[in-house]
């Protein structure tokens, strides 16, 4: 923006401008509200966007505003025509008007397409980038069996991000390969609405229901299937026991052919477990995946 032939307020307003809204844009998503004194809408949309801003401040939200009474240059520069006008700015540029955008629901989805679309650098991101690498190497660890070790690093993980859903599931399961399921389930119960909600703690459920499995003696069940190959409650027990005694591979075999010959019974408990195990495994888990073909072999040809 030209300063030759302007007034020192016009000059100091462009330099405002530029402190406030452009510099702090190349990192920042920055709110612009275009505001007066006397604009009624104004005043009942302020607080709405104050709210929001705080909300997102850690992601990288910024709100500024424009009285266009005493910085016309800048209003005129973006044409307003009507107040309140309110946009989203983004590395010196308008990336999206949100005007229409009246109430915090609105504004929050908008907020949230638009930092998924955008390299915003906000605290929330900075953590998230640390995490990230941290909560590749618990989940490698737990893969390799030393659940203790797992759980150790899913603890430390968590005190950085006490309320990262990724972590809490990774925690859960290290509790669950453990051996202690009443902690994880206690750990899982406590979560709010949005995180139970989050793949990863549905992973730690399914988990938790697969490991609630009985290890028991089914000599019993493997004779009734000798007797009859379609006593699906026997030939359904044997695959939890199978699965207990950690022979996933016999599990599956036994409730794909519960599929195979009944696809139904007992309300489709034999594909609900099955499903159940592909989630704990977790579903881009090379076994997992082929497990999902001889089931969709099954269910569609």
């Amino acid at each position: 923006m030209a300063t030759l032939g302007m007034t020192e307020a016009e000059r100091e307003a462009i330099e405002r401008f530029q402190r406030e809204v452009v510099e702090p844009s190349m990192t920042s998503l920055v709110i612009l509200d275009f505001w007066a004194d006397w604009c009624g809408p104004c005043k009942q949309l302020s607080p709405v966007l104050e709210k929001v801003a705080a909300d997102y401040a850690d992601r990288g939200v910024l709100l500024a505003k424009i009285d266009i009474e005493s910085d016309k240059l800048i209003a005129s520069q973006f044409r307003i025509q009507s107040i309140p006008t309110v946009y989203a700015i983004f590395q010196g540029q308008p990336v999206a008007d949100l005007t229409n955008y009246r109430t915090e629901g609105q504004l929050t989805r908008v907020l949230d397409q638009l930092l998924t679309q955008l390299p915003v650098q906000g605290a929330a991101q900075d953590l998230a980038a640390q995490v990230e690498p941290l909560i590749a190497m618990g989940e490698e660890v737990l893969g390799e069996g030393d659940a203790a070790r797992a759980e150790n690093i899913f603890s430390q993980i968590r005190e950085m991000a006490p309320d990262n859903p990724a972590v809490i599931g990774g925690l859960a399961r290290a509790m669950i390969d453990g051996g202690r399921k009443d902690d994880a389930r206690a750990l899982l119960e406590e979560l709010n609405v949005d995180q139970a909600g989050h793949p990863a703690i549905s992973r730690a459920r399914a988990a938790l229901e697969v490991a609630a499995a009985p290890a028991v003696d089914v000599s019993a069940e493997e004779a009734r299937l000798a007797a009859d190959p379609d006593d699906h409650e026997a030939r359904f027990a044997i695959a939890q026991a199978r699965l207990a005694a950690g022979d996933r591979d016999a599990a599956a075999d036994a409730l794909l052919e519960i599929v195979a010959r009944d696809r139904d019974w007992n309300e489709g408990a034999a594909r609900t477990r099955f499903l159940q195990m592909l989630e704990a495994a977790g579903l881009e888990d090379p076994w997992a995946r082929a497990q999902r073909r001889r089931l969709s072999a099954l269910l569609f040809t």
